[in-house]
């Protein structure tokens, strides 16, 4: 498998960044780590082990980035306000420079991404997606919890308004938005097993389609813990069936 691993100066975080590639063709699928992890999170789980036979036959090319949630809603030391603006700084790093990255790698504009991560990571992969569907294809968001006010304990200002699906998702009535999600490929999935919260997933489907947003909600059995089992599981099954 073709693995290279590229850095830069990142102007919108003011710091380095790493991100990987693995494989050579196929569609885009952009990897949000979960937590404070980093961008070889995936690998180090053996999540990019069961998707080789998708990235060696030329069905996706994979993308991790690092994370700065420990810069953001993890660092229990910041402002709320400060870990809002530096959230929105880690948005437009993966608009304006990560997704330039990708289309450059792949030798053009026109590969589908699809946005993906598990727990914290399915949130931004959500995130990051409802925000520029003119951007990403899709998302499979696993194990995720759309409420940004549950990171940020409660505190709500503009920038935690607009970061949060489960808020500003009700409100938005942007036709020609509505209409790019309504032709993308979303899968909300998650287990129903220990610290689990499908009622979570649950309410992000249920806010799409009453705007009217087709979704996928697949709600896995109570065997499928909130661990790295269920994703290597999850990943790879919808990866295979769905695209």
């Amino acid at each position: 498998m073709n693995r290279e691993i590229h850095q830069w100066w990142s102007p919108r975080l003011n710091k380095n960044m790493e991100i990987v590639a693995y494989g050579h063709y196929g569609f885009a699928l952009l990897m949000l780590p979960t937590a404070a992890a980093d961008y070889l999170e995936y690998e180090r789980f053996y999540l990019i082990d069961k998707l080789a036979p998708f990235i060696e036959s030329g069905k996706i090319k994979v993308y991790s980035v690092n994370s700065i949630n420990s810069e953001s809603w993890l660092n229990r030391h910041m402002l709320p306000h400060h870990k809002a603006i530096r959230h929105n700084q880690f948005n437009h790093y993966i608009f304006d420079e990560v997704v330039p990255f990708i289309y450059n790698h792949c030798g053009t504009t026109n590969v589908p991404i699809i946005t993906t991560g598990a727990s914290l990571g399915a949130f931004h992969a959500m995130n990051l997606f409802l925000h520029r569907p003119d951007l990403f294809y899709g998302t499979i968001a696993m194990s995720g919890v759309y409420d940004l006010t549950v990171y940020s304990d409660g505190f709500m200002n503009e920038d935690v308004y607009f970061n949060s699906p489960v808020h500003y998702m009700p409100n938005l009535h942007d036709h020609h938005t509505l209409e790019l999600l309504r032709r993308s490929h979303i899968h909300i999935v998650t287990g129903s097993g220990a610290y689990e919260a499908p009622e979570a997933s649950r309410k992000m489907s249920e806010i799409l389609w009453s705007k009217s947003v087709p979704n996928e909600l697949d709600i896995w059995g109570p065997d499928m813990r909130h661990d790295w089992p269920t994703w290597r599981a999850m990943l790879p099954y919808f990866i295979d069936t769905r695209f």
